[in-house]
């Protein structure tokens, strides 16, 4: 029996687009494996930061090593931006490597079984790129929440991101083919499905005639009522009124936003090429809340970033503890070589980038606390993605607050009613409220 692995690192679309990997490969006859000395090691990269990059190449020779034997291909963006280098590192020579860009994803299966070519360049032009890989697949592994990819790419060029150049121009999915995968994945049994793309709000700008996110996630709630639909990372001047008035409008759609702001100085957001103000994107927090008030928001925080001095992290902090959101998601400043922002000066010590990421870090998960302490007493649906084998489930409920509370096994991949209890560590406690 042949085997395959399967090792994803970073964002969502490369877990969607591993997920129809493994959904080709058993296609084919083969099964998808976490031993050793595998028939093929598929590597889907990251490179949004240098540390990413790193860690994608560390992740490849560790496989390589673990997998003597094995068919390398390697993916993704760590991929586009180094596959040239990787043919050439002296430790892979002998060993059959494919490397697979961005845009000819949609390959990789086919290119991995011909046994032809003992090591190969299949990039593509990225730049060029101008319709969407189509990835089909049966069901998203064994996730109760499936990720469906319907764009990719990004036009923006924030001064420290590197994923234009790896990512290419914007692409998406046509609203039938995005239909005809979300019945897919509800008949395979996922009753949550997260939108997903590397600038998600720029959906449909592409397509003729023209087609926008809101209109989409429109004709995906009607045709599948049964169906939860989330929304994944959204930049704070793509979130309109019809958009809002969508979310609040319709049961099925979960009020959940994750809103990036990067920081909360005015002269670090035009550094970083960000294309708003704070006033603006509080102005969205407000707007989101008004029209749905049990919404969560979370909300991407980039610290250290070159020149943020004290002054500067004290006016994004002050910011951040004033704006009514759910949560953080702070991440240090890394230096990614070919992006703007590798060649300004100022750079902020690391000693000094792990002490401000531990401040709004903490300042988070007070904003989580809070958040969760609003919903005690109150019945929240909630997806039953777990449990620990000794009558205890855990899940998040519609409004992203993580709940544990005990249950039966049976109940896992189904939305239930709970009731919103007491507080825990880091969670919820609730109970099935009876029907």
């Amino acid at each position: 029996m042949k085997t395959v692995v399967i090792s994803t690192l970073g964002c969502k679309v490369n877990q969607f687009e591993s997920a129809a990997f493994k959904d080709g490969f058993e296609g084919h006859g083969f099964v998808v494996s976490t031993g050793d000395d595998a028939d093929i090691v598929v590597v889907n990269t990251c490179a949004v930061t240098a540390s990413a990059g790193a860690q994608s190449r560390r992740l490849v020779l560790r496989l390589l090593r673990r997998h003597p034997r094995a068919t390398l291909v390697v993916c993704g963006c760590y991929a586009e931006l180094e596959g040239r280098r990787l043919l050439q590192d002296e430790r892979l020579a002998g060993r059959r490597l494919l490397v697979v860009g961005n845009a000819v994803k949609d390959r990789l299966v086919p290119l991995a079984l011909d046994g032809e070519e003992r090591q190969a360049l299949h990039l593509g032009d990225i730049r060029a790129a101008r319709t969407i890989c189509r990835l089909p697949l049966k069901h998203f592994g064994e996730r109760c929440r499936a990720y469906l990819r319907v764009q990719d790419g990004c036009e923006s060029f924030c001064s420290y991101c590197i994923v234009p150049y790896t990512r290419g121009p914007n692409r998406s999915l046509p609203p039938q083919e995005a239909l005809q995968q979300a019945r897919l994945f509800a008949a395979s049994g996922h009753r949550e499905i997260v939108l997903t793309g590397i600038h998600l709000g720029n959906y449909g700008k592409d397509l003729q005639p023209a087609e926008s996110l809101g209109g989409l996630l429109s004709l995906l709630s009607h045709a599948l009522p049964e169906v939860g639909f989330r929304l994944s990372s959204l930049e704070p001047m793509e979130i309109d009124t019809s958009l809002l008035r969508l979310v609040a409008g319709r049961d099925n759609i979960r009020p959940h936003l994750h809103i990036p702001l990067q920081s909360g100085s005015e002269s670090i957001l035009e550094r970083m090429n960000r294309r708003y103000s704070t006033a603006q994107f509080a102005a969205t927090i407000d707007s989101c809340l008004e029209a749905v008030p049990d919404m969560a928001i979370g909300v991407d925080v980039l610290v250290g970033f070159p020149g943020e001095t004290e002054g500067h992290f004290e006016e994004c902090r002050d910011f951040l503890a004033a704006l009514p959101c759910t949560y953080l998601h702070v991440f240090p400043y890394s230096m990614r070589p070919g992006t703007r922002a590798a060649g300004f000066p100022d750079q902020v010590p690391a000693a000094e980038k792990a002490r401000r990421v531990a401040v709004l870090l903490t300042l988070g998960e007070e904003k989580k606390r809070l958040f969760a302490r609003r919903f005690i007493g109150t019945t929240r649906k909630v997806l039953v993605e777990g449990g620990d084998g000794h009558g205890n489930l855990h899940g998040f409920t519609d409004n992203y607050i993580l709940v544990h509370f005990p249950g039966e096994a049976r109940h896992i991949g189904e939305i239930l009613p709970v009731r919103l209890c007491g507080e825990g560590n880091d969670h919820v406690l609730g109970e099935i409220e009876q029907q």
